[in-house]
């Protein structure tokens, strides 16, 4: 199978507006980059329902990325419209990949209940909802991680990806 291929979508009204550092994006693109995959978009978004679903729609139909991950916005506060977003534009539900990562974060964290994360699939694109924190962004994906590959082969319907199973 050929790298992976990621976008990165940081969600957050102070990092936007250049009030505080994105560390979040930065932090997960170098464990994709670990992994010895590809990262070809990056943003830094408001926390605008709007805008967030009208980016990973175009991410997803441009057919260049296999994964967007988004960081921010899946929390209780009023402007977290994150799980909203990938929502209005996923096709499928990925329910599986959401509930690892809480189970494995509420081993570290109560406050991991509080998650209001998802996954889903747009086309042959996976979004994946991580939170906001670094620390918290990091350990989410590296729940996942181990799913990725295979996860990607099946929507590249590649005849190979049942092979083993």
């Amino acid at each position: 199978m050929s790298a992976l291929r990621f976008a990165v979508l940081t969600v957050s009204d102070r990092s936007s507006r250049g009030e505080r550092e994105d560390k979040s994006g930065p932090a997960l693109v170098a464990v994709i980059k670990q992994q010895g995959w590809d990262v070809l978009h990056q943003s830094i978004l408001p926390d605008d329902l709007s805008v967030l679903r009208e980016t990973l729609a175009n991410w997803s139909d441009r057919d260049d990325v296999d994964i967007i991950l988004t960081t921010g916005g899946t929390g209780f506060a009023p402007r977290d419209v994150t799980p909203e977003a990938t929502g209005a534009v996923i096709e499928r539900e990925a329910p599986g990949l959401a509930e690892a990562m809480r189970i494995a974060s509420a081993a570290k964290s109560p406050h991991a209940m509080l998650s209001r994360a998802v996954a889903g699939i747009r086309g042959k694109v996976l979004i994946i909802n991580l939170p906001g924190s670094p620390k918290a962004a990091v350990e989410n994906l590296q729940v996942v991680i181990p799913a990725l590959e295979h996860a990607v082969s099946l929507l590249r319907e590649d005849p190979n990806a049942e092979a083993g199973h």
